[in-house]
Parts: structure tokens; sequence; C-alpha cells
């Protein structure tokens, strides 16, 4: 009855399950009235995270403060967060109310919405903070430089029909080609196209990673993956990246799933699952498909285990015509990437080298990014007590224990497992090779993938720990003269004690959102402005820019540091990038000219 327990795929034994191994809902944990409907109740669930998500970003639209000055944005920040307490407070007192005064079922149902509507505005707040920053500019984070201006450049050769942008994933950049001819006049309208596509991007994040674990997972504990990994991962800048990884994870999970229980599902049925998995697989290796390539080994590894090879040919035929389907459909929605690969993917090196690939590379518990300001491999990362690890490391392994030792006939515990398994060989086999092939192939990229499944771990190995401990305390539980004994566990009172750590949870989701959005605030620092001759380039510089390109009606942004007259113009020949001859040496960002025979075993070009 409770919703501590775990979920069906966490292999729980302590409720009814139908034929087939489905666990059935508790007696009298029905919603009432239309929501009582699985479907109805999902699509509310889908509804309230999305409407919170993108009506709180609209609502931060009514901030109106100057974002170049720092008291502007902390001015801007505090307004986000009293704009969340008035949001957000109501939607915990109902939370607070019904798990102590309503009946179960519309304490469970208050506690799916107000899950959905949390993971909304964890990062709808993200998005309110950006449009904070960006007050008064027409203009996305980036401007025209960097990668913002790269994605700009893709989509307008898409514009002019020069097709998919060699190995970079088409997606984006094809629906920024699509949301810049509708809105924006097609070529030069693609930096402002880009402003739109990120907030509401990065305002689905949330959403998206919650409902994605809602595949597997109840409410709470899909909300204390989605709320941290999310928060933790959503790049505003870039923000289809990292959703992708968000999403793909459970999602790789369902369909192991579906595929160890194929043999229980009629022909039609395995098909059409097994169309849609394949189908939402493609759509994601478009978005972005650099996920795919880190979680592939493993996850290849545990579909053959997962494979039903020695019980029985009905149950492998079923189990083959699953992964069949879902490969094929994949491909065939994947297949103007996949050509490209095949056909350039020798050719592509990747040779930026920025702060991350200088670290010890068994560091992955922190990101600094290219825009790292006065860091160095010197002073970053911060090195804990035990061995360089901090609390949170051991916190995170000991959860990951947890998980590997409760629950490992989980799918999901496997998946996650395999997924890390996969990433971290990768990592060091690419990082092992770097000094010889003067070739990074994103594997510092692997750092995000690898927390984000200690992460999961952490989480799956709570989630088994209380399921287990509840389980032997059921057990302990005698009746006497037929009325339960003191200290029974009851509904009510597991139901109380998960509305109040939803509402830790949101409290963190808002302290977790405010230092996101604080990091993309247009820099204050002068040594960190962008002028082209500074080395130093914080977060704050992607903002920045944004604020000194003119805006589609002619005229410079309201708070543009150069005057109101003198901003930059719009360049409207952006070409796709890395079409140069490749030098064959690595490119050292942020590294002063001085340091990179030093730092990159080799000197400056100039």
């Amino acid at each position: 009855m409770t919703d501590l327990a775990a979920d069906p795929v966490g292999g729980s034994t302590t409720e009814p399950r139908r034929p087939g191994g489905v666990t059935t809902e508790p007696v009298g944990s029905r919603a009432p009235g239309l929501l009582a409907r699985p479907w109805a109740a999902r699509t509310a669930e889908a509804v309230v995270s999305v409407v919170a998500a993108f009506g709180f970003a609209l609502l931060c639209t009514r901030i109106d403060v100057n974002p170049l000055a720092r008291v502007g944005q902390v001015s801007g920040l505090a307004m986000i967060q009293k704009y969340a307490a008035l949001v957000g407070l109501p939607v915990l007192a109902v939370l607070l109310y019904t798990a102590y005064r309503g009946s179960v079922a519309r304490a469970q149902l208050a506690q799916r919405l107000v899950c959905a509507a949390v993971a909304g505005l964890s990062t709808g707040v993200v998005a309110g903070g950006i449009v904070v920053a960006l007050n008064g500019t027409q203009w996305g984070l980036g401007g025209q430089e960097g990668d913002p201006g790269n994605l700009i450049g893709m989509a307008n050769d898409m514009l002019r029909g020069q097709g998919v942008p060699g190995v970079y994933p088409p997606g984006f950049p094809g629906a920024l080609a699509i949301w810049s001819k509708l809105f924006y006049g097609g070529v030069g309208g693609g930096g402002y196209a880009l402003k739109d596509l990120q907030l509401i991007c990065s305002a689905l994040v949330g959403p998206m990673a919650y409902l994605s674990w809602r595949l597997l997972l109840r409410p709470f504990w899909a909300l204390l993956i989605a709320v941290p990994s999310a928060i933790l991962f959503l790049d505003p800048i870039r923000p289809y990246s990292h959703v992708t990884m968000i999403v793909m994870v459970p999602m790789l999970a369902g369909a192991l799933r579906e595929l160890r229980r194929a043999h229980e599902l009629s022909t039609r049925s395995v098909v059409l699952r097994a169309l849609g998995f394949g189908g939402s697989f493609g759509v994601m290796f478009l978005w972005y498909n650099g996920w795919f390539v880190w979680a592939a080994p493993g996850v290849f590894v545990l579909t053959m285990f997962v494979v039903p090879w020695r019980q029985g040919a009905a149950r492998l035929k079923r189990a083959l015509l699953f992964v069949g389907v879902t490969v094929l459909s994949a491909g065939v929605v994947a297949s103007p990437l996949l050509y490209q690969l095949v056909k350039l993917g020798a050719q592509a090196k990747d040779r930026y080298a920025y702060l991350p690939v200088y670290i010890d590379p068994a560091y992955i518990m922190g990101w600094a990014s290219d825009r790292s300001g006065r860091l160095t491999y010197h002073d970053w990362p911060w090195h804990g007590e035990l061995a360089g690890q901090s609390a949170y490391t051991l916190l995170l392994l000991a959860g990951a224990a947890l998980a590997l030792g409760l629950g490992l006939r989980s799918i999901a515990v496997r998946t996650v497992a395999a997924t890390l398994i996969g990433a971290w060989l990768l990592r060091f086999w690419f990082a092992s090779h770097l000094a010889q092939d003067k070739a990074i192939q994103l594997y510092p990229r692997t750092t995000w993938i690898i927390l984000y499944a200690l992460m999961i771990l952490a989480v799956l190995g709570l989630m088994f720990a209380v399921q287990r401990g509840t389980s032997w305390v059921r057990t302990l539980q005698r009746v006497e003269d037929g009325k339960p004994v003191a200290g029974a566990i009851r509904p009510a009172v597991t139901g109380r004690m998960v509305a109040g750590a939803v509402c830790a949870l949101a409290l963190f989701a808002t302290m977790g959102a405010s230092w996101s959005a604080d990091r993309y605030m247009p820099t204050t620092d002068p040594k960190a402005i962008p002028d082209g001759k500074s080395e130093i380039i914080d977060m704050g510089a992607d903002a920045w820019r944004a604020h000194i390109l003119v805006n589609r009606d002619g005229k410079c942004p309201k708070y543009d540091p150069a005057g109101p007259t003198d901003c930059a113009p719009v360049n409207y020949k952006l070409k796709e990038y890395n079409n140069e001859p490749d030098k064959g040496q690595l490119w050292c960002a942020n590294v002063k000219s001085e340091e990179w025979a030093l730092v990159c075993g080799s000197k400056r070009p100039w």
C-alpha cells in the first residue's frame, strides 16, 4: 500500500501478482472518479508536469531587471524563488493535507500529481533563470559564437538544402531550422529561434526525466532520480544533449523488461511494443547519439544474457522477434545519421581539449566546461579526505552497493550497472590513447553518464533497503485479540512520510535550480568578458554574448553593455562547424599560449 515500496520492476514479493508477474494495485488504492483509470492518471501526471514547467518559465517573463549588473541578477534570482514559493507552497500544502486528512486513494493521487508538478517546477525554475539572464535580448545563450554559432550554421545549411550536418546528430539543428523558418524568416533567424528552443527544451528536461522513470518506478522514487539528475545535468546552452542521456537509461531498462517477458505477450503486442521502443531510440539517436555509444558495450552483453537461449523455441522466437523489430525500427529512423557515421565516421577526429581532459581520468564526480574561468588542473577538482574521495562519493558508492546487494535481480539495476561498465571501459580506452592519437573522442563526456548511473544506483539501493526493511517489520508484526499491536506500519503513516520527503525534495529542487541558473547569468568579471583577447572565459560569457548582438527589430538589446547604438550585427554566413582541414594535433582550450607545450605537448599554432 505504501509508495515507499518498490515498483514491480524492483521484484517486490510483498504484493499480489496477476498471472504473468504483473503486480496488482493494492485494494483501495485507486483514485476516485475519472482518474481511477490508469491512462487518465498517467495523462494527468504528464499534463501537470509540463504545464508546471512551461507555466513557471512564462511567469518569469514578468521579471524586469538588468541582468548585466550583479544586483540585478540577485534581485532576479530572489524573485524567481518568491514565485516558486507562491506556486509551490499551496501545492505542497495539498499534499500534506491529503496525507493527514484524506483517504489513502486521494493521498496517493495527490502524491502522483504533486511529484509531477515538482519535477516540472525544478527545471521550470532553471528556464526562468535563463529568461532573466536574457532579459532585453532576443538572442539565445552564446549568441552566434561557439557551439550555438555552430548550431545556427548547421540550421542555415539545412535551410539552404545542404542536408544532414556531417556526423553531428541532426535532430536539434533540424528543429532549429524548422522553428527559424516558421517564426523568424529562415536564414538569419536562427539566433532568435535558438533562444526559444533553449528555453522550451530546458523547461522540458524535468518532466521528461520524471515521466521516463515513471515507466519503471513509483512517483516518489522516480522524482528522487529525476530532480537531482535534471538539475545537475541540464545545460541550457545545449539542453537537447543531456535530456537524451536522462531518458535513454530508463528506456533501455524498459525495453529489456519487455524483452524478458516477451513470451507472455501476443505476437501483435510484441511487435507494437518493439516498434515503440525502436522508434523512440531512433529519434533519441538523431537528437544526440553519444550516450548510445557509451552504453552500447554493456547493454549489448546484458541483452545477450536476457535473451532466453535455453528456455524453449517458442519463448526464444518471441524474444528474438522483439529484439529484431526494435533494432530494425531504430535503424530505419536513425538511418540518416547512421549513413553519415559509416561514410565519414573514420574521418571525424575530436581534438578539442579542455579542463576535464587534463585532470585525473578516474575523477567522475564533477564537471568543468570549456568556460572554466580561472580553474586549472592544478586546483580542480577539489580532492576529498579519503584517498581523494569526498563524502558524496562514498554515499553514492554505498547506495550502489545496496542496489547490487539487494536488487541485482531487478532489470533496472542490471541495465544501469551495464551502462556504467560500458562507459567506464570506453572512457579509459580513449583516454589511454590520448597522447598517441592526439584525439579526445569526447571521452570526458562519459563523466556525466557514469555519475548519472551512480546516482540511479544509489536511489535504487535506498529503495530496495526501504522495501526490505518494511517487509521485515511487517513480518514481525503480530495481531493480538484481532487488533494490530502498537507500532504497526499503516498506509497512512507511510503516506505522510512520503509527503514529508517530497516537501524536502521540493526545497532541494528550488535551491539546486537557483544554483544552476546563477551559473549562466551574464559575466560581471571584466577579465572574463569574451572580447576576443581574454583567455579566461567563464560560464556567464554565453549570456554576455547574447546581449551584444542586434535584435530582430534592428535595435540593440535593452542592456547592451556597449551602448544603445553599438551592438554587433548578425552574421548571415555562418557555416557548418568542423569544416576546416584536420591538423592532427590537440587544440588546448583555455590554456595560455606559453603553457601549451607543458599541458598538451605542442606549441600553439600562432
